[in-house]
């Protein structure tokens, strides 16, 4: 299977310390991955090189089919290109309805799609209904956004992501702050959107990380340290010296 994502041999250093130290990784078209590791490995500095918010100072970020390479492109034009980030923090309109969170997303989509929906109210609607009940909020569209639980304001975030029909999802700790119904929720709402589409996890949560029941890469010091089943990793005598066993 080709790749969608392929990182190959990034390094990037803040005065003197080198936070991204020879990192390859990859990741294909539908696919689900865990990104696992200590406070420090490099975990949010991947994530920053891949939306273009940080730039390496070598190595490659490859992109697509034909391949274009993310480092020749803007924050916005990758985010156009198709590539969303959902950070640990919601940052959804407070103010304003669920139903107008989703619709705002839908409208600053970019392309032809996104000009016909926006001129056709009904095929909006019935998007911003497909959305909510995909992430589980059909039954609060005409709630304030502020007024929904922690959870909730996680999955409106993940909703007005998938508005934009990304073709990657960056999903920075999911699992903070929630109950169990809700990190389960969210466990299905992962797996579902990896069908059709890319899905990176960042996460602590070992146990978030079971259900998700995918391929894990740890980092550690900038690079892969160990890659494979979450029992695979967590075998691995270096994995547990360096981060579970603290």
């Amino acid at each position: 299977m080709s790749a969608l994502l392929e990182v190959a041999g990034i390094s990037v250093s803040f005065d003197g310390f080198k936070a991204i130290n020879n990192l390859s990784f990859s990741i294909a078209e539908a696919e689900m991955r865990a990104v696992i590791g200590p406070n420090g490995a490099g975990k949010t500095t991947f994530m920053d090189i891949v939306t273009g918010k940080t730039r390496p100072d070598s190595g490659e970020v490859i992109w697509g089919s034909p391949p274009v390479s993310l480092l020749a492109l803007s924050e916005s034009q990758i985010a156009q290109a198709g590539i969303g980030r959902k950070f640990q923090r919601p940052t959804v309109f407070e103010m304003q309805s669920v139903r107008d969170n989703l619709m705002m997303a839908l409208k600053s989509r970019r392309g032809p799609i996104a000009s016909l929906l926006s001129r056709a109210g009904s095929a909006m609607d019935e998007r911003i209904t497909a959305i909510a009940d995909e992430v589980g909020l059909s039954t609060e569209l005409q709630r304030r956004a502020g007024e929904l639980s922690h959870g909730q304001k996680q999955w409106l975030e993940i909703g007005m992501l998938l508005a934009q029909e990304p073709r990657l999802l960056l999903v920075d700790e999911p699992a903070a702050g929630m109950t169990p119904a809700e990190r389960e929720h969210t466990t299905d709402l992962l797996k579902r959107a990896a069908r059709t589409r890319a899905v990176i996890v960042v996460e602590h949560d070992m146990e978030f990380v079971r259900r998700l029941d995918c391929k894990v890469t740890v980092l550690h010091e900038g690079s892969v340290l160990a890659e494979g089943t979450l029992d695979h990793v967590t075998s691995n005598q270096d994995v547990i010296d360096v981060y579970l066993g603290r």
